[in-house]
């Protein structure tokens, strides 16, 4: 008897065990993998192009964020200008500095960053660091200890635990430092070694960028927002908010998505500025798997005569399992007239849009739904014919070292490809 008690208390306690961890993987797919509101679905009616003023307004108004003017831009277009860029206005830094990125490692990059951010708390700067953990796993102890030792706060964002389950697979995909609330940085590229070699060498092909005027109040902004969700801390006074002059006669906005509270608006404004284009629209981007709202607007600019072109990476991409994917959705879009490019010389990392060779779309955020939907991501819009005007030249440049994908070779890729891009679209959303 009393055998038969402990075999049927074993089950209990195993089928009690069994039903938990079915609910915690439940629980994480549930949260982290379903959207949480309804989203932009119909066609976008648009009544302004990029050109015109009520284009400023209604975006401003749509976004929640208004174009600030009298700003001063530059950019940046390998890691080691990138890196040093950002070291040297860390090393210059008085009064604060304000950094949060999603990768954090390695014996050069990480290293440099640990260095100079210890060096700043040391000489007294209030110095706040968000590193995402999942992106910061690789970031050795002896990096963290050095800083935190040094005074500076730092945070891993979404660190496991079981009281944050839901939220698991959100994660801050952001590029932001802020250097005495006067001078920002904001692109693609992360706080990485990948990022440090020529892209011939291996390293990772995009674009950063330095900005100077009031917008920088914007970008500070929205790294506050994520310093308040981890720490409960606000960020307040001339250290973080400082007075600042106009430097230039640029027109910036700040857009920033998150997923727990439902603010999309990075794709929103995605689709409002595929609808608004006239002439051209110009994608690069690391990572480029949209979902069909999104191809169908594309389709529809290119059947009005916008002439669209797509540069993505190629062979040398580091998610190749994703390029499957994104192929897969090629199709209609080539047959469309969509023109399909894939960079050839390295991993070709930019999150760059250019509408009408005006309009600008730079920052954090990819072309794919973990961006729209699942990360933090914040991205800077600009108007303003020069800056575009280099950029647009940039992105021929980098045309130039890349293969056109026609329908034709599309429709001829592997079958194994083709397969494996339908299998991963089924999860691909998610990931």
């Amino acid at each position: 008897m009393q055998k038969v008690l402990k075999i049927r208390l074993r089950v209990i306690i195993a089928s009690v065990i069994g039903l938990f961890i079915l609910y915690v993987l439940g629980s994480i797919f549930f949260f982290n993998a379903t959207p949480k509101d309804k989203r932009v679905t119909e066609p976008i009616a648009a009544h302004y192009a990029a050109s015109h003023d009520g284009f400023m307004r209604e975006t401003g108004v749509l976004m929640g964020s208004s174009w600030v003017p009298g700003n001063s831009i530059e950019v940046m277009d390998n890691g080691e200008d990138i890196f040093e860029s950002m070291l040297e206005d860390i090393r210059n830094a008085s009064v604060s500095i304000t950094k949060e990125t999603y990768n954090f490692w390695g014996e050069d990059v990480a290293e440099s960053f640990s260095v100079a951010l210890s060096d700043a708390a040391e000489r007294g700067v209030q110095v706040h660091f968000i590193m995402d953990f999942v992106g910061s796993v690789l970031a050795t102890s002896d990096q963290l200890n050095m800083m935190k030792d040094a005074g500076v706060h730092v945070v891993r964002w979404r660190k496991p635990a079981w009281y944050q389950l839901s939220r698991l697979n959100h994660r801050t995909h952001r590029k932001l430092l802020v250097v005495d609330g006067k001078v920002a940085h904001i692109g693609g590229a992360n706080t990485a070694d990948d990022w440090l070699p020529q892209v011939d060498e291996g390293g990772y092909k995009d674009y950063h960028y330095r900005v100077t005027g009031p917008v920088v109040h914007e970008l500070q902004g929205a790294f506050s927002l994520n310093w308040v969700a981890s720490t409960g801390r606000l960020l307040t006074g001339e250290k973080y908010y400082p007075e600042i002059d106009k430097t230039g006669e640029v027109l910036m906005q700040v857009t920033s998505s998150n997923p727990r509270e439902g603010r999309m608006k990075i794709r929103k404004n995605k689709l409002y500025l595929i609808a608004s284009a006239d002439e051209t629209i110009r994608l690069g981007y690391a990572y480029f798997f949209p979902d069909h709202s999104i191809i169908d607007e594309l389709i529809d600019a290119a059947e009005r005569g916008v002439a669209v072109q797509i540069l993505t990476p190629g062979e040398k991409m580091d998610k190749a399992f994703l390029r499957y994917a994104s192929h897969n959705r090629w199709g209609d879009m080539l047959k469309a007239g969509v023109e399909m490019y894939e960079y050839i010389p390295g991993m070709y990392h930019t999150k760059l849009m250019i509408v009408d060779d005006l309009y600008l779309s730079v920052g954090s955020s990819n072309f794919d739904n973990r961006s729209f939907r699942i990360n933090d991501e914040t991205n800077l819009n600009i108007i303003d014919r020069e800056f575009a005007e280099l950029m647009v030249q940039n992105y021929l440049n980098d045309l130039e070292m890349s293969e056109r994908i026609t329908l034709e070779k599309w429709e001829n890729r592997p079958a194994w490809q083709k397969a494996a891009g339908w299998v991963i679209q089924i999860i691909g959303p998610h990931l």
